[in-house]
């Protein structure tokens, strides 16, 4: 891509994390959409394709769900350098944005966690605080609905892409009524994925 960011870009792109991370309630992925609206809408850092594959490619991988956000910075700061093509100067701005959306997802959430739940424990039988917990679960719950319908977005043309949408309601139904670990649809997912099938 080749975009050069001037120090005030890279300034925002830590702010706005760092302003989703005090929202990503349930976690950072229900937080994808606004990542979107500004990575790929507003500023242009990212394609659709390629915010798309940050996000499958993390969740797809061992380890916390959270790591698309630092293929999101890495793939910001290589298309800032020019391409892996361009060289080191490229590897750096890539360092660069894991290092800035990592530091900015997790440094507010992280302090507001640790002090939140320390007034919380001290404070739990307060029926506020029990209110709170209870009336969250519907907020997490419409947010990674909302993350859902942004990711299926990228599918709209059934005739083409009928065999994942097929894919996606059979694992949907076997994780419903079966008691299969969700890792294995993921890995079947995976596998009829590489195998050209999807």
């Amino acid at each position: 891509m080749g975009l050069p960011l001037s120090p005030q870009d890279w300034f925002d792109l830590f702010m706005h994390f760092a302003v989703l991370s005090l929202m990503g309630i349930g976690g950072a992925l229900t937080t994808a959409p606004e990542m979107h609206r500004f990575l790929v809408t507003e500023k242009h850092w990212l394609t659709d394709s390629s915010f798309s594959s940050c996000i499958a490619l993390a969740q797809s991988a061992p380890g916390p769900n959270v790591l698309f956000v630092a293929l999101m910075g890495w793939q910001v700061g290589i298309n800032a350098g020019g391409g892996l093509s361009a060289g080191a100067h490229a590897w750096w701005l890539g360092l660069l944005g894991v290092f800035l959306t990592m530091l900015g997802i997790m440094l507010p959430s992280s302090i507001l966690t640790y002090k939140a739940t320390k007034w919380a424990h001290v404070n739990r039988d307060l029926t506020s605080v029990q209110a709170f917990k209870s009336g969250m679960a519907p907020i997490v719950i419409g947010l990674l609905v909302s993350t859902g319908w942004l990711l299926s977005a990228a599918h709209r043309d059934f005739a083409q892409d009928w065999k994942i949408w097929l894919v996606t309601a059979v694992a949907t139904g076997v994780m419903l009524l079966t008691s299969i670990h969700l890792l294995w649809l993921i890995a079947a997912g995976g596998i009829l994925g590489a195998a050209g099938l999807l």
